[in-house]
């Protein structure tokens, strides 16, 4: 209850003050104009020659900001008209020399400097980067954006958008996690060993690109495939299932009896199978 009452006397005091300064304020306007009503009844040649110190005042400004516009043009008064015509004439022609406007001149010692500048800047110092040098750093931070949305977009890819890529580097990517897990099941050339054969065109669970995916994926637990989602990125996934993609026809020795059913392919995607032996070399 104290607080309360403190805030509000407080508040009825600003109020307060508030209205004072208005009053005093006012009283003040009222006082200024009734002293200039006595001095015009009582003096009015000072309020005159007040009024006639302003109107010069304005006057003197006025005629310098003109004085100073035309030299920064290049005016000259019609006046003096007659001091610029130039010792000849033609067919009763004649011609005035002119001065260069001062805004020109101003212009061009700037640019004057400014070359200056830019000289010691990128060509003596190597302060600044020239044209190629700039055109380099571009495309280099544009490349960088390139591959962070190449990789973010291969992050992005899962069984119903992976699709055949036999793209060297891709394969010979998926060849090095074939390498690093797969071999021990699979065999070194996709042969098969504990796991079916990889290179033939018999599959047990589907050979297409989004059918090598899942089992990738999920694995196959009954089958002892394991699933590789928590191990392997969805890019690394893709890059494997492209290898094995790619082992289609090599025909590897010591090759595994087929398995499941024989999956036809078109003749484009045997055409597009790349060597593994010639990307590991």
């Amino acid at each position: 209850m104290k607080i309360i009452a403190l805030d509000s006397s407080n508040d009825i005091l600003i109020v307060a003050l508030f209205v004072v300064m208005v009053v005093v304020l006012i009283a003040a306007l009222v006082v200024l104009r009734a002293m200039r009503v006595m001095l015009r009844v009582t003096m009015p040649h000072v309020l005159e020659a007040e009024k006639v110190s302003l109107t010069e005042a304005k006057f003197v400004r006025r005629n310098r900001r003109q004085q100073w516009w035309n030299k920064l043009m290049g005016l000259r008064p019609l006046a003096e008209e007659k001091d610029l015509v130039i010792d000849h004439e033609y067919d009763g022609i004649t011609e005035l020399d002119n001065p260069v406007p001062a805004w020109f001149n101003g212009m061009f010692y700037a640019s004057l400097a400014f070359a200056v500048v830019y000289l010691c800047v990128y060509h003596v110092f190597g302060w600044g980067l020239n044209q190629d040098q700039e055109y380099d750093r571009e495309m280099a931070r544009a490349e960088q954006a390139r591959q962070e949305w190449l990789a973010q977009a291969a992050d992005n890819v899962d069984e119903n958008t992976v699709a055949v890529d036999t793209n060297p580097q891709t394969v010979a990517a998926g060849m090095a996690i074939f390498t690093q897990n797969c071999i021990a099941c699979h065999g070194g050339a996709g042969e098969g060993g504990i796991g079916p054969n990889l290179a033939d065109d018999y599959w047990l669970h589907g050979g297409e690109v989004q059918d090598i995916f899942k089992v990738i994926k999920y694995g196959v637990l009954d089958k002892g495939m394991v699933p590789w989602e928590q191990s392997l990125t969805p890019a690394q996934i893709a890059e494997v299932t492209n290898y094995i993609i790619s082992l289609r026809g090599t025909n590897p020795p010591n090759a595994k009896d087929p398995q499941g059913e024989k999956v036809e392919y078109e003749a484009k995607e045997h055409s597009e199978a790349v060597d593994p032996a010639a990307t590991a070399g």
